[in-house]
């Protein structure tokens, strides 16, 4: 008797969609943000076979198409300019209802434990203002959802279930702040609705967010076969590709910002195709074209602290300097540099609005064409040697560069012996002029080059230049 009330009251407990023939991933579903002025694609799961149909209340159209015989599918329904609530209707015979439905920008944020970090902070670890953030954060515009933690052997066709949240102090506080103060600033400037779904998962390489087929081409990176039984981590790869990212790759979005590179540190030679080949496989995989696609720098950091110690002379700059060569091989890209903010004791800055700031300078400008302000860090472009002086130019830097009245300390200058010796570093415009005393012939300049280390060369406008080094020793 017992366990006959315990089924009933099971029963009676499953969401209306789950009594209906239509199944949709969780994210299509009460509260959620359709990219503005698209295509978006709906799919879901019906009866095989059968016709399945589709009315938006903004535009009072009808759509259909048929169930494969696996009861797939899938539907490309036109948006509107933003706008919202509206609400639409799916059903193969039972109907099923999507409500509250805003219709505004869409971004996926993923990475690691630095996209990962709520507002609130990790125990311990906070995140600066985060309080204030938190206390201010109702705004029904600003939706959010973050995909369930997942490893999984093989591609999911849906992740594990989740829900739209509307900007509020509970939703936000344990929601990715980088991914949050970059989307505040998008709604501000903006003025539509602003989607924010997070796939995120602390401690996690990029090849765990990479598929099968893409790894190939890296013969060195283990795959899982699909009959192993050893226990699968977050470390692994394909499994977080396979259980959090597979099942969203399709939704309509504008673009995706991306924080990771920490757990890759012991390997940046590899990472400098790596990353760009993920950055290709999640564009190919959901159909959109070369979307924007800005990430964050690595901040300086000890890694002597950290787990993953680095293989190449335990210097983090070596993944930083992979990061910044990976720009001119991902088009339609921005990298923010957080050279300013790093810890040397703590992995995870505890200034996450400077570095979400500077995504969304590069998404408004890049993205939106919004026109005067300064967006992206200068970038180091070529270095010539004359007389004893290595003179180096650099891109982005329209007003020139600054140290803003402080020593350049960082640089450092070698000759053919490929010593290091700290040299003195002086601006003129978008110009540096090095030199050391004891280097009469330099042939390589480095800047910043050190695993933990505070930046003190920026443009005018405040931008800080990544580390980079001239050789490639």
């Amino acid at each position: 008797m017992i366990a006959l009330k315990k089924i009933i009251l099971a029963i009676t407990l499953l969401p209306c969609a789950a009594l209906a023939q239509i199944k949709l991933p969780a994210f299509f579903s009460d509260g959620m943000v359709l990219q503005q002025q698209s295509n978006a694609v709906i799919w879901g799961w019906a009866k095989a076979g059968s016709t399945v149909k589709i009315s938006s209340s903004w535009n009072k159209k009808n759509y259909t198409t048929s169930a494969d015989d696996k009861g797939k599918w899938k539907l490309n329904i036109a948006t509107p300019t933003a706008g919202g609530p509206y609400s639409i209707t799916i059903s193969d015979g039972e109907p099923v209802t999507i409500k509250d439905i805003l219709i505004g920008e869409v971004w996926l944020c993923s990475g690691q434990s630095n996209m990962e970090m709520p507002v609130k902070g990790f125990m311990g670890q906070p995140v600066l203002n985060s309080n204030d953030a938190v206390f201010n954060s109702s705004n029904n515009n600003i939706r959010l959802y973050t995909v369930p933690r997942s490893v999984q052997r093989t591609p999911q066709d849906t992740s594990k279930n989740s829900s739209w949240k509307p900007a509020a102090s509970e939703a936000v506080a344990n929601f990715s702040a980088t991914a949050y103060f970059f989307g505040k600033l998008l709604y501000e400037q903006l003025h539509v609705p602003i989607g924010l779904v997070n796939i995120s998962y602390g401690g996690s390489p990029v090849e765990a967010f990479m598929d099968e087929q893409t790894l190939q081409a890296f013969p060195e990176i283990k795959v899982p076969a699909k009959t192993d039984t050893v226990k699968l981590n977050n470390k692994v790869a394909t499994v977080l590709y396979n259980g959090m990212l597979h099942p969203f790759l399709g939704y309509t979005i504008k673009g995706c910002i991306w924080y990771q590179g920490e757990s890759n540190n012991d390997r940046p030679q590899q990472y400098e195709t790596l990353f760009p080949a993920f950055v290709q496989q999640i564009r190919t995989k959901s159909q959109q074209g070369d979307f924007p696609f800005y990430y964050c720098q690595i901040a300086p950091y000890n890694y002597y602290n950290y787990a993953a110690i680095n293989a190449v002379n335990n210097n983090s700059a070596y993944l930083r300097d992979a990061q910044r060569k990976a720009l001119t091989k991902i088009p339609n890209s921005g990298m923010a540099v957080l050279m300013d903010i790093g810890e040397e004791f703590n992995i995870h800055p505890m200034d996450k609005a400077t570095g979400s700031k500077r995504l969304a300078y590069m998404a408004l400008t890049k993205t939106y064409g919004q026109k005067g302000y300064a967006a992206e860090s200068p970038a180091y472009d070529n270095v010539s040697f004359a007389n004893g002086i290595a003179t180096i130019k650099f891109t982005n830097a329209p007003n020139g560069l600054s140290a803003f009245g402080k020593p350049l300390l960082q640089f450092e200058i070698a000759g053919a012996n490929k010593i290091f010796r700290p040299a003195k570093a002086m601006v003129s415009g978008a110009i540096v002029t090095v030199s050391a005393p004891d280097v009469p012939a330099p042939v390589a300049v480095r800047y910043a080059f050190k695993d933990f280390v505070l930046g003190d060369l920026f443009s005018t406008e405040g931008f800080p230049v990544s580390s980079f080094r001239t050789d490639d020793w």
